[in-house]
């Protein structure tokens, strides 16, 4: 899904397709006790020219009452992560660090009204199961009672986003044989993460001739 809005750059941008293939993440906002947090599946679209992050919360989650129309929230996406080793570059003496990647997306919360609940419920499955290779799954196929009892103990919110920060670190500053180095040992790893890491890595830096399947 790409979500496109003229008022961000192209780098804005690719970090809203980059929260939106995540489709999960930790909402954060503040009351008067501190920060409040919840980890949650999204939805991420455009509407009236302006990106738009649809999550819902169980009724009784404290951040419902924080989504006033006024309050800020932070949306954090957290993609693939590896710790790097010192001895796994190709130079000496370099510091052990953590690769990654994340985007940070924030603005104005605002509540659904309840009857928006099932088209929540539909948009989010729709997404959700377009990731499986299977048929999709849907609200309709589930008994009545029982979908209409889950959809009544929930609460929708539009995020809608003003600020978008993406952070990336995959050694961007590193030696073409350093970048080389870390992206081979990743390549090799038994984890799927890292081994993402190491093909963007590879496409950062293209024809270096790395070693990875």
């Amino acid at each position: 899904m790409h979500v496109l809005r003229p008022q961000f750059h192209i780098e804005e941008q690719r970090a809203l397709e980059f929260a939106s293939r995540r489709g999960f993440g930790m909402i954060v906002a503040a009351d008067e006790r501190g920060p409040r947090a919840s980890h949650v599946p999204f939805v991420l679209d455009q509407r009236d020219g302006r990106a738009i992050v649809q999550i819902h919360f169980t009724a009784k989650n404290p951040l419902v009452p924080l989504a006033d129309g006024t309050r800020r929230f932070l949306l954090i996406v957290a993609g693939d992560d590896a710790y790097i080793s010192n001895d796994w570059y190709s130079s000496r003496d370099n510091v052990s660090t953590w690769l990654y990647e994340a985007v940070h997306l924030s603005g104005v919360a605002y509540p659904r009204e309840l009857d928006q609940n099932r088209g929540h419920g539909d948009a989010l499955l729709a997404v959700s199961e377009a990731r499986l290779p299977k048929q999709p799954w849907d609200l309709a196929q589930m008994e009545v009672a029982k979908r209409e009892s889950m959809l009544a103990a929930i609460r929708v919110v539009d995020l809608v986003i003003d600020t978008v920060e993406g952070q990336a670190k995959l050694n961007q500053h590193k030696s073409d044989a350093d970048h080389v180095a870390v992206a081979g040992r990743l390549a090799r790893s038994e984890e799927s993460g890292h081994r993402r890491l190491a093909r963007k890595m590879q496409a950062l830096r293209p024809g270096l001739g790395y070693d990875i399947s």
